[in-house]
Formats: C-alpha cells, sequence, structure tokens
C-alpha cells in the first residue's frame, strides 16, 4: 500500500470513530442535567443560608424574604414570555390554584423555619416532601398504592424523629423546628399539583402563575412586616431572591435530561450539604451522630422511593 493511500485510510479510519455532533450532544445532555440539578440545590441551601447571614445585619421577615422572591420571579418569567410573545394560557384553574397556593406556603413555612430554627435542620426537614408525596398517594391514588413505599415512608419518620429529637425526647427546640416539617408537607401537595399541572399547562405558564400569584398570597403576612429597604436590606433581599429564582430555573432545566431516580438522589444531596456545611458557613451546630443517622436513614429513603417509583 503506498503511502498516499495508507493516509488516506487512516484518516478514513479515524474519522469514522469520531463521534458525531449529535452524540457528543446526547453525552452532554446527561451531565449537564446532573449539574442543573445540583445547582438548584446548591442555590436553594445558598437562599437560606443568606436568610441565616441576614440576621445580624437586617431585620427581614420570612414573608418578606418569600414575597420578594416571587416578585422577582414573577418579573423574570414576564419579561421571558413577552419576548418570546408567548401568553400564559390557564386551562385548569384548580390545579394552578393549588399549585400556587401549596408552593406559597412551603417556601413560607422553609424561610420561616430559617429564622426560628437552624439552616441545617430547615434543609433536611424541607426534604421530607417525597415522603408527603408517597403518603398522599395512599389516600388519594387507590390503584396506585404500594405498601412498600409506605414501609419506606415509615422507616423514613424515624429518620425524621431522629432530627426532631436528637436526644430521644423533645426539646424546646423542636418546636421552632416544626416550620421545616411544614415547609416539606405543603411541598408535597405541591409536588403533586405540579405533576398535574404539567399535563395541561407548560413550564413558563406554570412559573407565571406560581410567582405572580404566590406573591399577592404573601401580602396578608406583611402587613406590619413591608417596608422601603436601605440598600443593605435591598441586597440581602435580591441576593436571596436570585439565587431562589435561579434554582427553580435550573431544577425546570435539569429534569429534562435526567430520569426520575437521578434526579432524586441529587436533589436530595441537599440533605448532606445541609448537614456537612452548617457549621462552617453559618456557625450551625454540628448534628450529633443521631441527626447524622436520622438524615442519612431520611436521604436513603428518598432514593429508595424514586427506584420504586420508576422500578
Amino acid at each position: 500500500m503506498s503511502l498516499p493511500h495508507a493516509r488516506r485510510s487512516f484518516s478514513a479510519m479515524t474519522a469514522s470513530t469520531r463521534p458525531t455532533p449529535a452524540a457528543e450532544t446526547a453525552r452532554r445532555e446527561p451531565l449537564l442535567g446532573w449539574l442543573a440539578v445540583f445547582g438548584s440545590a446548591g442555590c436553594f441551601y445558598l437562599a437560606t443560608v443568606i436568610i441565616s447571614w441576614g440576621q445580624a445585619y437586617v431585620d427581614i421577615s420570612a414573608a418578606f424574604y418569600t414575597f420578594a422572591r416571587f416578585v422577582l420571579g414573577f418579573a423574570i418569567v414576564s419579561v421571558s414570555m413577552a419576548l418570546k410573545g408567548h401568553r400564559p394560557d390557564c386551562t385548569r384553574v384548580h390545579y394552578i390554584v393549588g399549585r400556587t397556593v401549596t408552593n406559597a406556603l412551603a417556601v413560607f413555612c422553609f424561610y420561616k423555619a430559617v429564622d426560628v430554627s437552624t439552616v441545617a435542620s430547615a434543609n433536611i426537614l424541607n426534604m421530607t416532601y417525597p415522603l408527603f408525596v408517597t403518603a398522599f398517594s395512599w389516600f388519594a391514588l387507590r390503584d396506585q398504592r404500594d405498601a412498600v413505599a409506605l414501609g419506606i415512608v415509615g422507616l423514613a419518620s424515624l429518620g425524621v424523629w431522629l432530627i426532631l429529637a436528637p436526644g430521644g425526647t423533645p426539646s424546646p427546640a423542636t418546636g421552632n423546628q416544626w416550620w421545616g416539617l411544614l415547609s416539606g408537607f405543603f411541598a408535597g401537595f405541591s409536588i403533586i399539583y405540579l405533576n398535574l399541572s404539567r399535563q395541561f399547562h407548560d413550564s413558563q405558564t406554570i412559573l407565571f402563575y406560581m410567582f405572580g400569584p404566590g406573591a399577592l398570597l404573601m401580602l396578608p403576612l406583611l402587613h406590619d412586616a413591608l417596608f422601603l429597604p436601605n440598600p443593605l436590606e435591598w441586597g440581602f433581599l435580591l441576593a436571596c431572591s436570585a439565587v431562589g429564582v435561579l434554582g427553580q430555573y435550573l431544577l425546570t432545566y435539569g429534569f429534562l435530561y435526567v430520569t426520575a431516580v437521578e434526579g432524586a438522589v441529587v436533589s436530595s444531596s441537599r440533605i448532606l450539604l445541609a448537614a456537612l456545611l452548617g457549621p462552617w458557613l453559618v456557625a450551625d451546630p454540628p448534628l450529633t451522630a443521631t441527626g447524622w443517622l436520622g438524615a442519612l436513614i431520611l436521604f436513603a429513603a428518598n432514593v429508595a422511593l424514586a427506584i420504586r417509583k420508576t422500578g
């Protein structure tokens, strides 16, 4: 074989084994999905860290932080829809209303938990929402009852108790931690309404009604807590709101490219982030051995429920 012919053959062989642009894109998308979902977990955690940092410098209520997040989110989604010429179309009002109300309550209770307890417990208990989704489905969807999944919820309840009462008995601080559990409770309802809404509405429409009316729902809680912020207060409000809205968009984008199991595993990493980083970032007391056991049980239960759902 002549040298030029050998070179042409080698070039043809390497060209045939080189990944096509479509293959490269297909391989890159799951990685981007993982990174986006992990980024959303980090953003949701960072929002609570900013609230905790602000406690030493500003006096801003959980309702005001929630209101600011929804106003910013509404502004962003409205501009985005206007630029695309897209109008929100609400065909199933009860699903949209359910999603809006339960999400607003979930975010408010989540931020309130940071106010009255610790960043770690607020984030860990907020991640109980998959347990509530499973429990709600048992009562609401008789044809989808899963005894094994309900058993996983029962085991996870032990983990929740270990977090609420690491010493085995409730303490004065336990009462404050119920806000975190309430955020998981309402988030569970919110996820169910989200899944129902997705059958009839696109993501932008859901976000539009979630942010706009959600901000209005906060107004009754702001009757004595709404004020004109100074520059420092604006800084904390905008920082917390920006990372919260970014987390919402990253989560929406990420779940387009990952499986439900992968998404559950990566989203639940917020449990471990909160447990590990709390003492370093916000001077949270380190979790006790019992608290760590509870957090790990809850993490494992979330993953097991996702596997069970898609199995």
